[in-house]
């Protein structure tokens, strides 16, 4: 289907964009020039993430400005200056300091959204230390080789999540050398070989001044999942920190006095780019939000709160549009002006849902763990093409290419054409490797090329779209067919809440689409519906691409940063191991 295009008016604006002209900023922008909008240490001390999310700010006009609102899922709420994040941050460098932890050694944390990871998040990068989260969902198991692997020196995490899922691994954990407990006094009475974190806290001096900190030195370690075998961690450095600055001003539209709400947990890397970092560098309001989704509360919240910029996750969309528009105008919404998604592409309903809904369209947006920071997007002044993932960020060069079979790489110059999306190394957030995996690092580049391992296309204007991974790619009978493009077409239904979809081997035709279907509320799996959809799946698609068989599931298996698990699927269809699924959000 051929999505008509969301226009943005031009004139009366409450809120100028900041990428107005997007074709004069593309020329202009230098990544020196960005990097000169940052403060850096003293002294010409370096560039440190945490300096720039925190002090610079408590040492001008905006110390007493709210930088953190937290609210917990029992109705409490904590707020934040920058004053106060700056005494709090320095007081947890001071307890890793006095642990006598080295420059480039781990700190690892396990909690849900809570004040103390964000607080320890940016102390760990004051100490110089390099700030590893995890997913408060992980079982023992990927919590234990992500900390072997990271070589995890301090885990920072509450009393009932070690009880539940460290205290067995101790013993597997030799490296580990301090955990620091978020709990009462009497809860940690009763657990030995810890320590109160608040204790140390109260402890610890709440002055600290940044050791010198040069802009490669190791900040962020996230990991991903691969498809099999152990998670890869990402490693990336204090100079992140340009790439986050600017792609909040152009990407997200931060502007002064903005408030700005971050669903993503810090687990993932968006919760740290964005959650954390990206909007306290502009010196905004973020909200924390301790609950897990529920829309009513999270319209609540939006209007409560008066949030100007929100940020989530497709999931998170494909819910909402489950409950419904009529929710929403109970609210009044009228502070929020850019609603953007990340994770797995978002599909055009959900775009078109979104006009109609708020009153506002859906700005996809699209980067990975790697990249570090958004790469391509779609922008608060620019037409919204539904589907699309929008045009590269200023300063970013992409491409869609092809591999050779020597190894090398041919750029794809025609529009229309699917190929690998390519980016031209060179950005600050890009990754600077995979941990003790040199190897499997170089094989991510080739020709002076960043190989994302997406299949994409660039239309004739230089929007890009998505197809699929390439691993997800389904060849059926000399086709090949984007899982993508058919799981948006089984959402246009209006059955559909949700669709993942696998190529199934087929002896005819090498590989048959084959769709997994979760249903909107009011719906009923029965054989007339499965036969309703095939159709009209053919009449959209036609008969090549459509899916030859549907199943419904109750829910369609994703990670909780919102990609579908396509290889989850098919392993399950197949009989075959399920690999890495420690990031699986829902079964």
């Amino acid at each position: 289907m051929i999505w008509k295009t969301i226009e943005k008016p031009k004139q009366g604006w409450a809120v100028v964009p900041n990428l107005l002209d997007y074709d004069q900023v593309r020329a202009e922008f230098s990544w020196q020039a960005a990097r000169r909008e940052l403060d850096g240490l003293p002294s010409g001390g370096g560039l440190n993430i945490a300096y720039e999310a925190v002090d610079r700010h408590a040492a001008g006009a905006l110390s007493e400005h709210l930088a953190l609102r937290w609210l917990g899922k029992r109705g409490e709420i904590r707020d934040f200056t920058y004053a106060d994040l700056r005494a709090l941050t320095d007081r947890f460098a001071n307890v890793l300091k006095r642990l006598g932890l080295d420059a480039g050694e781990r700190v690892f944390m396990l909690t849900g959204r809570i004040p103390e990871l964000y607080i320890s998040a940016l102390g760990t990068l004051k100490n110089r230390n390099v700030f590893c989260p995890l997913f408060s969902a992980f079982g023992p198991e990927p919590i234990r080789q992500r900390i072997s692997i990271g070589d995890g020196r301090v885990l920072v995490t509450t009393v009932t999540l070690y009880q539940r899922k460290i205290a067995e691994l101790r013993s597997a954990l030799p490296g580990l050398k301090h955990v620091l407990l978020i709990g009462t006094p009497d809860e940690l009475r009763a657990i030995p070989d810890t320590k109160d974190f608040h204790q140390l806290m109260e402890q610890a001096d709440n002055r600290f001044d940044i050791p010198p900190t040069d802009p490669e030195d190791l900040a962020l370690l996230h990991f991903t999942s691969g498809t099999t075998g152990k998670p890869k961690g990402a490693m990336h450095v204090h100079q992140a920190v340009v790439a986050h600055h600017m792609t909040g001003r152009y990407a997200l539209d931060f502007h002064p006095g903005d408030i700005f709400w971050c669903t993503a947990d810090p687990g993932w890397v968006t919760g740290t780019s964005y959650g954390i970092i990206a909007p306290l560098t502009h010196g905004i309001t973020s909200i924390i939000d301790e609950a897990e989704f529920d829309a009513e509360r999270w319209y609540g919240l939006l209007e409560q709160q008066k949030v100007t910029i929100w940020y989530t996750a497709p999931t998170a969309v494909r819910m909402m549009m489950k409950v419904g528009t009529e929710v929403i105008r109970k609210f009044d919404l009228s502070n929020l002006r850019f609603i953007a998604s990340v994770g797995e592409p978002l599909n055009p309903e959900a775009v078109v849902w979104g006009q109609e809904a708020f009153g506002l369209p859906i700005h996809d947006n699209w980067w990975q763990t790697e990249t570090g920071g958004i790469m391509i997007a779609n922008y608060a002044a620019m037409e919204i093409r539904p589907g699309s993932m929008g045009r590269p960020l200023p300063g970013i060069d992409a491409a869609i290419v092809r591999q050779r079979k020597d190894g090398t790489v041919e750029v794809v110059d025609a529009p229309e054409v699917e190929g690998e999306l390519a980016l031209r190394p060179g950005w600050p957030s890009m990754f600077r490797g995979y941990l003790n995996e040199d190897a499997r690092y170089r094989k991510c580049f080739a020709d002076g090329w960043y190989l994302t391992g997406d299949l994409a296309k660039r239309d004739r204007d230089g929007f890009y779209w998505f197809v699929g991974r390439i691993d997800d790619v389904i060849k059926s009978a000399g086709h090949l067919i984007g899982p993508f493009e058919v799981e948006s077409t089984l959402m246009e239904h209006r059955a559909v809440a949700e669709a993942g979809v696998i190529g199934k081997p087929d002896p005819t035709a090498g590989e048959v689409v084959k769709a997994f279907v979760a249903l909107k509320p009011g719906f009923a799996a029965s054989e007339d519906l499965r036969l309703d959809l095939l159709g009209f799946a053919r009449r959209r698609l036609g008969v090549a691409v459509a899916p030859r068989e549907i199943d419904f599931v109750a829910n369609v298996p994703k990670t909780r940063s919102g990609k579908i698990m396509r290889r989850l699927l098919k392993a399950r269809e197949l009989g075959l191991p399920e690999g890495d699924t420690s990031t699986l959000e829902s079964d």
